[in-house]
């Protein structure tokens, strides 16, 4: 082999530095350079400077560039299950018994007024036959001085009296009607509120999942006052209890899905499903399900924390932490390399075992973040790039697992390609490859272009190089 002169590589591929050619430089395998036409046609070499070499064959395929980044193995979709804030039992019943007293205030109020209007037609009445008494026995003259005309006229100014009296209590009593009727109407507005937004609430958790456990539709995520908190599939989070009469929407649409049927109206089907549902979990059958009592999420849900403790009361806020049971690879990618990565390309994931698994980016972020920790080794801002295994199960259970992902950034098709460690760099600058042909050694300049790190191959372009040609490498 002819000698060459080590300079020091200043090609590098059009996303990747020439990391594997560097470290063949800094072990010596490549030597000086010293002819004074390296590319002269045919020139024989030989390989008598005690270097053990090896052929290997030039080939035309298809190359990637990867970039090899740290990542965190684990569930996508963190999250949160909250006991919803809402009307508690206590206030509901406080709620129904203030209608109970405002009816009956308002029935009270209603007897009132027709006994007082009975009394008032009866004065009316006596005033109307004292007044035709009064008419028949002061007829004529003289007869108002009579004894009876005379007490006729008594009787007539008391019953005047008395209806004016009458009157003004009938008065006051529809007064009292009419706002023990208002009363009512607002106890019961406020008993709908009520209800609409009754929650399991003032109770206490009487069963707790663990940590990491599993949850699927029709499965118990936590237990409140010994009655289960059922986890249904769906987008949208339940801000009403659903009950008979109420208004049609997405929440309503969610649950008819979850129990087979169609439409977002609360119908009789929609109630009896229910029945099925609260008998089926042990539950009373109501007919309704309270706020809380169950929980919408889009699928499965892996539990990753426990907020209360068994025995605690149950208080608006959070109870679960969850993730989906969708295994995703997170990538804190430095912020100046997110250009080279698009959502679609192919990656490989060194899993903790050292095996590896296929995936594909999923998501590339667009937001910038500082990092959180300067011992990290970098203050770079970082992107979030998500990525999705191929095979979920090839990853295993582990959860904020280190990992590292090799992402395709770059790839050509129909190229030829030669060992990294073939490349042999000109003291004049450039590189060569070193071709045998029938026992003749020739230095064959060439343009690099695309490294692929993970298979040690290079791109490369050369008057006179073509496909099955031998070119001479370190040996192994």
């Amino acid at each position: 082999m002819t000698a060459i002169d080590a300079a020091p590589p200043a090609v590098r591929s059009r996303r990747r530095p020439l990391y594997a050619l560097a470290a063949l430089l800094a072990l010596g395998v490549v030597v000086g350079l010293v002819v004074a036409d390296p590319f002269g046609s045919s020139r024989a070499t030989s390989s008598g400077n005690g270097v053990a070499v090896s052929l290997a064959s030039v080939e035309r395929r298809s190359l990637s560039s990867q970039t090899q980044v740290g990542a965190t193995l684990g569930y996508a979709d963190p999250g949160t299950i909250v006991a919803p804030g809402g009307t508690s039992q206590s206030a509901l019943q406080q709620a129904q018994q203030s209608v109970t007293s405002a009816q009956s205030q308002q029935r009270s109020a209603e007897a009132t007024l027709a006994a007082d209007e009975q009394t008032l037609s009866q004065a009316q009445a006596s005033l109307a036959a004292d007044r035709a008494k009064l008419a028949v026995d002061c007829a004529g003259d003289g007869a108002a001085s009579t004894g009876p005309c005379a007490s006729d006229a008594q009787a007539v100014t008391t019953d005047r009296q008395s209806v004016v009296q009458n009157t003004t209590k009938v008065s006051a009593d529809r007064l009292q009607v009419s706002a023990a009727s208002a009363s009512e109407s607002s106890a019961q507005g406020a008993l709908a509120t009520s209800q609409s937004s009754a929650t399991i609430g003032g109770q206490t958790f009487t069963w707790l999942p663990a940590v990491g456990a599993v949850v699927s539709r029709g499965q118990t995520l936590y237990a409140v006052g010994g009655q289960p908190v059922v986890l249904l599939y769906g987008s949208t989070a339940p801000w009403r209890a659903f009950a008979a009469g109420m208004t049609p929407g997405r929440d309503v649409a969610e649950l008819n899905a979850n129990f087979g049927l169609s439409g977002d109206a609360f119908t009789s089907a929609t109630g009896a499903a229910i029945d099925r549902f609260q008998s089926s979990h042990g539950l009373p059958v109501t007919g309704e399900l309270l706020l809380g009592s169950v929980v919408f999420e889009p699928g499965a849900i892996r539990v990753t924390s426990v907020t209360p403790t068994l025995g605690a009361s149950v208080q608006p806020g959070p109870v679960l932490g969850i993730t989906s049971t969708k295994r995703v690879v997170t990538i804190a990618l430095d912020a100046a390399q997110q250009s080279n990565v698009k959502i679609g390309d192919a990656v490989d994931i060194t899993l903790p075992d050292e095996s590896t698994t296929p995936g594909r980016v999923s998501y590339v972020g667009s937001v910038a973040t500082a990092p959180s920790n300067q011992g990290n080794g970098s203050s770079n801002p970082t992107i979030e790039v998500d990525v999705t295994p191929t095979d979920p199960a090839a990853t295993g259970r582990l959860d904020q697992a280190p990992v590292s992902v090799a992402i395709t950034t770059a790839s050509v098709s129909n190229v030829l390609v030669v060992p990294v460690n073939a490349l042999l760099a000109l003291a004049n600058g450039g590189y060569a490859v070193e071709v045998v042909t029938a026992g003749v050694h020739r230095l064959v300049g060439v343009q690099v272009g695309l490294f692929d790190d993970a298979q040690g191959l290079v791109q490369v372009q050369g008057s006179g190089l073509a496909p099955g040609q031998r070119v001479v490498v370190p040996a192994q």
